[in-house]
């Protein structure tokens, strides 16, 4: 009995340490997990402003990427008033302007077109088409190009170095027909009484306050010839390349309004309603012979009007001689678009709103008509001069042809002549002194550029 009474006390106490141990473990185990989930909530709340901050951040990443963004666009340059995003819209009317006048009214569509659409392009702010600074102080700075260049500075080489002008002057002599000039040679002398205009706007930019440069590319505007205007301008004051070329084809489309009122001040009925004889027909070997002729004569006496003289005597010798007529048709044609395209576009991409929306441009505009209408009055006023000493006189209508807006100065010639006299037919022979006034420019770009350049 005893033994058994001492069995089970010994079973009870086996028992108990059992649950003990287990509660104790369990205990412990409960107090790990405590301490466990303590240890998690503070480190929760440790990392819990680490997590708000980064997101914090996120989220003002995000915002200033879209306000980069915007003051990224063209739209937010216009309106910033304050560092002048007003030029820029003032400059884009004016581009849509010149798109009017070239697609409406027809004025000179063919370059004033390119020329309206690259100053469109060049004035959207943020495009970074075209940068001045790579052309800065008259040179190209080539080093620059490496850093960014836009699409329209790197056509601009082609005007820069003096290569569209030229290759559209091979254009502009195969389609020029010497034969007026060579059948009446005293209208060469017409051609170079009206660059009169040249020289006297000349003189009055420098009055202006233009240094000599600036005012050797403004005069030229009055030999009334576009390529030969870039050209020079482009060796001599480059930055004002965009007002010249606008003021320069702009000109040239008015010149039926311009030139009428100066012709009919300066001739009387009388004179208007002389009738020219008949311009005799030339031989094929002296149209070969001209542009060689006229090619070396030239370039010896004035070296520097070597290459526009030159380019287009080529020209014309490719039209005349008939050996070469698949040329003569790529240069009339695909050349001549081609070299127009490119010229028109890069010189409206030099009218940028810091150049364009100046004093000095409303001087170049003014001399610019000053130079048109004195080089028209001078090519009359020789006419009449030489009336005093010539048997078979001459209509002093045929003298404002000399400015060389071919042909369609020659062709306002013919048209106030036709109001006195409709049986008067002067349109052969204003045609001379009218393809006479393109060498005459050309030399005249000559002069001011060995004299100035």
């Amino acid at each position: 009995m005893k033994n058994t009474i001492k069995a089970f006390l010994l079973s009870l106490v086996a028992l108990f340490s059992i649950n003990f141990t287990t509660l104790a473990q369990d205990a412990v185990a409960v107090e790990e997990v405590e301490v466990t989930e303590a240890v998690a909530e503070v480190a929760a709340v440790a990392e819990a402003p680490a997590a708000d901050a980064e997101a914090m951040e996120e989220d003002i990443h995000l915002g200033q990427t879209f306000v980069d963004f915007y003051q990224g666009m063209g739209l937010y340059k216009f309106f910033d008033f304050d560092n002048g995003g007003w030029k820029y819209l003032v400059m884009l009317c004016i581009a849509f302007l010149l798109l009017y006048l070239a697609i409406v009214k027809e004025f000179e569509p063919l370059l004033l077109l390119p020329i309206a659409f690259g100053m469109l392009l060049t004035n959207l702010p943020g495009a970074g088409m075209f940068h001045e600074e790579l052309f800065s102080g008259g040179h190209v700075h080539w080093q620059e190009f490496a850093n960014g260049a836009g699409l329209l500075d790197y056509l601009y080489l082609g005007v820069k170095l003096g290569i569209y002008p030229c290759l559209i002057f091979i254009g502009v002599g195969a389609m020029t027909d010497f034969g007026p000039l060579l059948a009446n040679p005293k209208s060469l002398l017409l051609g170079a009484a009206a660059q009169l205009g040249i020289f006297l706007a000349f003189f009055g930019a420098r009055l202006l306050g233009f240094d000599a440069a600036e005012a050797g590319s403004i005069g030229i505007i009055g030999g009334a010839d576009g390529p030969t205007a870039i050209f020079l301008t482009s060796k001599l004051a480059p930055h004002l390349l965009g007002p010249i070329a606008v003021a320069a084809y702009s000109y040239m489309a008015l010149v039926p309004v311009i030139q009428p009122p100066i012709m009919r001040l300066l001739t009387t009925k009388e004179e208007r309603n002389i009738v020219m004889k008949q311009v005799r027909s030339v031989s094929k070997k002296e149209k070969i012979i001209f542009p060689i002729l006229v090619a070396t004569i030239v370039s010896l006496l004035l070296p520097d009007a070597a290459a526009l003289i030159g380019c287009l005597m080529l020209g014309n010798l490719l039209k005349e001689c008939g050996v070469t007529e698949r040329l003569s048709k790529t240069v009339q044609n695909e050349l001549m678009n081609i070299c127009t395209i490119f010229l028109g576009i890069t010189v409206g991409a030099t009218a940028t709103a810091d150049t364009f929306l100046s004093w000095a441009t409303i001087g170049i505009l003014i001399m610019g008509i000053c130079a048109f209408a004195f080089g028209s009055a001078g090519g009359v006023l020789l006419a009449k001069f030489m009336n005093l000493f010539l048997k078979n006189k001459i209509n002093p209508l045929i003298g404002s042809a000399g400015v060389s807006a071919v042909p369609m100065a020659a062709r306002v010639s013919q048209t106030i002549g036709q109001e006195e006299n409709p049986s008067n037919y002067l349109l052969m022979h204003a045609m001379g002194p009218n393809v006479a006034g393109v060498i005459g420019s050309a030399v005249a770009a000559g002069i001011m550029l060995s004299m100035l350049g």
